[in-house]
């Protein structure tokens, strides 16, 4: 079934138009990639479809009563607002409790509790929050804005199983290409080198690339062709033709249409990719930072222990973990911004960094995109000569108006490659990158890839983007969690074999979990050291804990019935027991472990 559409959508803004004609469907089951290059509108696009902004022209048409989600890009929430407060600010209270109850415990948000304040959590957990906001509208459709952007890697796993999974229609906003590998059937690409601006594929992420190389290529055999017809009609105006007949006066008017087609073609076809080299230093010692036995720990937890490292020129690694697990401390070390509390740090005399910080915090948002390049006078010092500073801004894609914009107009992918562009300026030894592909579109992103590579010095990089990772990074240290809190560095070769690594990880403490019970279950009771209290409370745990289940078993079939569901107390009082009875069979079952092997 057909759920929403677009005809010939057109919209502008500040003079320049992002897309016109743009004419799309959505049907149920799809679950489509929204993939273009930076400023293309594809943000724009999410809005107008779902009603928070309206097109210059077009129609957009949904289905009667179509429910539509929107996970924007940056969520945003309420000061002082608590979890369950968030999810049901878009519902009714009384119809909408149970579902908000339901969408914390499969988002595993209950374990902050539905009081927890909101801003107290990290991206990642505000992101789930946002998106159990939208979800208890039950919705249809479900419009996802860069949904990757600042979740760390586990979290982005957790996402693909889940939208994998889901029952409804999805549009999303990611460059992520292992994400839309794996999450997509459909790709819509909105750029204006597109004929109409939009071009859609069936299939993933690979199927598209394919389908675009075709379509491209099609594209510039036409051009060819039009230009071959274009100059046998200037030559034939040159010989002086004259339009006193109709049939000569039409083909006159036929090759002035036919010229303005072809450079429209012309410029749809034109490569426009961003420039981008950064400057390697004159001289690069093998020895460029060295940590030796260092260990770092914060409020009793140990982020890193006797870790010890070398970066030299040929050095390109990626460190990889949750949020809060130690990256960010061991990059402020390695630059000398922190001291580990044991171990020595060494860094080579002069050494020369550039520092791609996540937020971009160098860029002044109040001043023009020129004044962030050159603040005074007119030209930039880049690679040992003066430039023109216009023109320096031209090879990272900014056109002449843009670059007296404020940089706070720009979109996220405009910053980005601003920010990149301020970088090339530093010469450097060591680049460290941290999250320098949030925003940036594909193209931009394999050039980036392309210029690291041949970069004549270090690269540090932390990124939530698992195929540039796996292009850039030679070494990957990951920050593994133990189970009793603390850290252990792991390194890996890719990002692929740490993956099959995580996965083998999970299952073997799934499998842990599972044999535990199981050998608890099929225990023979026999009774070795126990005092009298713990032989009584041993033969009775399993029909104690058959008791336990059956309860759970009867509140979560009650917590479904009609009645109950528009009764918010009962609810709310139905989930807190259900809370309750969860944790104690899981505290029996490891009891029952624990007097088994006494």
């Amino acid at each position: 079934m057909l759920l929403i559409n677009t005809h010939k959508l057109e919209k502008a803004f500040a003079g320049k138009v992002l897309f016109k004609n743009v004419s799309l469907g959505i049907e149920e089951g799809d679950r489509i990639g929204l993939v273009g290059p930076n400023g293309a509108g594809k943000s724009t696009l999410l809005r107008i479809l779902s009603g928070q902004m309206d097109a210059d022209s077009g129609d957009v048409t949904g289905k009667k009563g179509l429910r539509i989600g929107f996970l924007e890009q940056t969520p945003t929430f309420n000061p002082g607002e608590t979890i369950l407060d968030a999810i049901l600010s878009r519902g009714d209270y009384n119809e909408h409790i149970g579902p908000a109850y339901e969408w914390m415990a499969r988002l595993e948000l209950s374990q902050f509790g539905d009081q927890f304040l909101v801003e107290d959590l990290s991206g990642g957990w505000k992101k789930r929050v946002a998106l159990a906001r939208e979800l208890i509208l039950s919705p249809e459709l479900l419009l996802l804005d860069e949904p990757t952007n600042h979740l760390d890697v586990s979290s982005i796993l957790w996402l693909e199983e889940f939208l994998e999974k889901a029952q409804f229609a999805t549009l999303i906003i990611t460059h992520d290409r292992l994400f839309l590998q794996r999450v997509t059937n459909k790709i819509f690409d909105l750029d204006p080198k597109n004929p109409n601006y939009l071009f859609a594929s069936n299939g993933g992420y690979l199927q598209y690339l394919e389908s675009k190389e075709l379509m491209m290529a099609g594209q510039e055999a036409k051009e060819l062709t039009m230009k071959n017809t274009l100059r046998r009609e200037t030559e034939w105006l040159r010989r002086g033709a004259k339009a006193r007949l109709t049939k000569q006066k039409a083909r006159i008017d036929r090759a002035g249409t036919l010229k303005a087609d072809v450079e429209e073609l012309s410029s749809k076809n034109a490569a426009r990719t961003v420039k981008i080299e950064f400057k390697d230093a004159d001289r690069n010692p093998q020895k460029l930072m060295e940590v030796s036995h260092i260990t770092k720990a914060y409020d009793g937890r140990i982020l890193f222990k006797d870790f010890t490292y070398m970066v030299t020129p040929k050095t390109r690694m990626a460190l990889l973990g949750d949020n809060g697990s130690g990256k960010s401390t061991l990059i402020r070390i390695l630059l000398g911004q922190e001291v580990p509390d044991m171990g020595e740090v060494k860094q080579a005399e002069r050494l020369k960094v550039a520092y791609f910080e996540q937020n971009r915090e160098t860029l002044n948002p109040k001043q023009s995109v020129l004044k962030n390049i050159c603040p005074d006078g007119d030209y930039v010092h880049y690679q040992g000569t003066y430039v023109f500073a216009r023109s320096y801004l031209e090879r990272f894609q900014f056109n002449r108006q843009q670059m007296d914009l404020p940089v706070e107009k720009l979109s996220g992918g405009e910053q980005a490659r601003l920010r990149i562009a301020q970088l090339m300026l530093n010469e450097a030894q060591v680049l460290v990158l941290d999250e320098p592909t949030n925003d940036l579109d594909v193209a931009t992103l394999g050039v980036l890839e392309e210029s690291l590579r041949d970069f004549n010095g270090a690269v540090i990089l932390v990124t939530h983007d698992r195929y540039f990772m796996d292009q850039v990074a030679k070494e990957i240290i990951y920050f593994h969690k133990n189970s009793d809190g603390n850290n252990t560095l792991e390194r890996f070769a890719g990002y692929l074999q740490w993956e099959e690594w995580f996965e083998e990880q999970k299952d073997l403490e799934n499998q842990k979990k599972v044999e535990a019970k199981e050998e608890a279950k099929a225990a023979s009771g026999k009774p070795k050291k126990l005092s009298f209290k713990e032989k009584f409370e041993l033969e009775n745990m399993e029909s104690t804990i058959l008791g336990l289940e059956d309860r759970l078993a009867a509140a979560q079939t009650e917590s479904t019935l009609p009645h109950i569901v528009s009764d918010a107390g009962k609810v709310q009082e139905l989930y807190t027991e259900i809370a309750k009875l969860q944790a104690e069979i899981e505290r029996l079952y490891a009891r029952w472990a624990e007097l088994e092997q006494k």
